[in-house]
């Protein structure tokens, strides 16, 4: 049986409404479950119910809330926990803010889709909703989406199946020596 990694880390998913994060990150977690590692998954829709509730779509909400869910995940890491982060996240200095102030390893991934995927594969209608201008401050529609310069990790999931991405993401962290091979 491996030994539980000291140095805990973050994997901070960042990519557009129904790209991916949240079911690459559940999937990240038990990969790094199953290879003996403590994890805890922040996914930003329930830290926006709990964490953050009361929080509009402003810019300046929006940053306080990714700073809210980095001030969580540096606690987590630092005590050798493995944090991983799935949250919209539309700013990248919000995201190197959060980046910068870690004293673990911080890994950005870059969940990529287009929107003309995200649209066809929507089931709430939140995009077409949006485009049709009734739902306002729509992250890639009507407020920005800043895609990070430099990701650590860019997955491609509008052509590429779940497995795919996390195979390419597990990789790279196998690579780095932060997670343990099997």
């Amino acid at each position: 049986m491996l030994m539980p990694v000291t140095q805990g880390l973050t994997v901070w998913f960042t990519g557009l409404s129904g790209a991916g994060k949240s079911t690459l990150a559940e999937a990240l977690g038990r990969t790094f479950r199953d290879r003996s590692h403590r994890v805890e998954v922040l996914d930003g829709d329930e830290i926006r119910a709990t964490l953050s509730t009361g929080l509009g779509f402003s810019k300046a909400d929006r940053d306080t809330n990714v700073r809210r869910i980095g001030h969580v995940a540096r606690l987590l890491s630092r005590n050798g926990v493995v944090a991983i982060v799935a949250a919209i996240s539309p700013y990248k200095n919000a995201r190197d803010e959060v980046r910068a102030l870690h004293e673990a390893p911080f890994v950005e991934v870059f969940v990529e889709c287009p929107i003309d995927e995200l649209v066809r594969r929507d089931g709430k209608g939140l995009y077409a909703k949006a485009i049709g201008g009734t739902l306002p401050h729509f992250t890639g529609i009507s407020d920005p989406y800043e895609a990070p310069d430099r990701a650590d990790v860019t997955v491609h999931t509008g052509r590429e199946a779940p497995d795919a991405s996390l195979a390419t993401i597990v990789d790279w962290l196998e690579q780095h020596a932060l997670i343990a091979r099997p």
